[in-house]
């Protein structure tokens, strides 16, 4: 029943039937009340011995006898439908006012959300998000739809301010390399340094950066449009992983890690993009690399679980770790922590690798998380549905 009355059709039916049974008893009530006025006033108008004759007969049960109606013939001065006509008359002047007062109230209660839903729709196309509509006093379907545009709302005010932020952090990303190569080759113009293999392997990294910066935008850009393309096919992910981990030799040595590889099985299969999967497992390294390097330590599990049929690879670190307010974004484009936890050094990526890793995760039906290892550092942990044993 309380889920019935929150339904607005309902509620709206309710005060339309209760305002017409309303109306109906006031034009009853106003009916009899005139009938027995102009009674009144025939009755005292009647000479005595017909006064006693009629009511002898309605003592008798001979209200509509013919000699009853002679007398109403006899003494009852004109129209005698007037009375009738007057009590309709004072029955709707009675009943408009409250007719149209229930119908404005109504009126006002079921418009006055989506008023104020109309007044917010046109400040949001001007551009202001920060504006909300009211549900006043409504419940039900109405306060939810409210409800819901203002949720819709709050979505569109975070999409403008990432969209604000992103167009913001890509131009500091451009702005330095393009600086590099602007004033490296000025001066090469201006015979200011002189060519060399060193002067152009710097030039060639500034540009190879502006094109994996590119090439990452134009990933992310895809994913968001859900063009993102996939050539899924059965893969071996243990040999995938070990793959990667040996083209990461160099890095690892650079640094003094070890990697520590515990993997379940000698095979675990999955249906995935192998390009696809290789660059989410390369982008999880260059991050461990860049900030956790110092950390000495890097371990990565696989396990399946073949009940639920998932597959899991984790890979932990000993680095300094994440706190809590980061990891909460840590997916989010241009999101990025130094080996300290505070801002990115010079050094630093351009903050869209674990936004590639998390879209191109999802993208294959698999699941992404981040929380710390069993050293204090950072562990990510990648889920995907296994396949059959080939």
């Amino acid at each position: 029943m309380a889920w019935g009355l929150s339904r607005i059709w309902v509620r709206v039916g309710l005060w339309i039937a209760v305002t017409v049974l309303v109306t109906i008893g006031i034009l009853a009530g106003t009916v009899q009340l005139v009938s027995h006025y102009q009674f009144s006033q025939f009755y005292n108008k009647l000479p005595p011995t017909v006064r006693e004759e009629l009511d002898a007969l309605e003592n008798e049960g001979e209200e509509g006898s013919l000699r009853s109606m002679a007398i109403y013939g006899e003494y009852w001065d004109g129209d005698p439908f007037a009375g009738e006509r007057l009590a309709l008359l004072v029955g709707l002047l009675v009943c408009l006012p409250i007719g149209l007062g229930v119908g404005f109230a109504v009126s006002r209660v079921v418009t006055l959300p989506v008023g104020s839903m109309a007044e917010a729709a046109k400040r949001i196309a001007l551009g202001d998000f920060t504006v909300r509509a009211e549900p006043g006093r409504t419940t039900g379907e109405m306060a939810e739809m409210v409800n819901d545009f203002n949720r819709m709302t709050d979505a569109l005010e975070q999409l403008e301010c990432e969209r604000k932020a992103t167009a913001a952090a890509v131009s500091h990303e451009l702005r330095t390399p393009l600086a590099v190569l602007r004033a490296r080759l000025h001066a090469l113009c201006d015979e200011v340094i002189a060519p060399s293999k060193t002067e152009l392997a710097i030039l060639l990294g500034q540009a190879e950066h502006l094109s994996r910066l590119v090439d990452d935008l134009h990933t992310l850009s895809m994913a968001d449009a859900g063009r993102l393309s996939f050539h899924c096919r059965d893969l071996d992910w243990v040999a995938l992983v070990k793959d990667v981990i040996e083209r990461y030799a160099p890095g690892f040595a650079q640094h003094g890690i070890t990697p520590d590889i515990q993997f379940q099985a000698s095979s675990a299969w999955i249906r995935a993009d192998s390009d696809r999967m290789v660059q989410v497992v390369s982008n999880l390294l260059d991050n461990a690399l860049r900030y956790a390097g110092s950390g000495g330590w890097l371990a990565l599990r696989m396990t399946v679980d073949a009940e639920v049929g998932i597959t899991e690879l984790s890979m932990s670190d000993a680095g300094p770790g994440l706190p809590e307010e980061v990891r909460k974004t840590l997916f989010q484009r241009f999101s990025r922590a130094n080996a300290a936890g505070g801002w990115p050094s010079p050094q630093s990526g351009s903050g869209l690798g674990l936004s590639i890793v998390f879209a191109l995760v999802v993208g294959q039906g698999g699941q992404i998380e981040v929380g710390t290892s069993d050293r204090g550092g950072t562990r990510f942990s990648i889920r995907m549905p296994t396949q059959a044993v080939h």
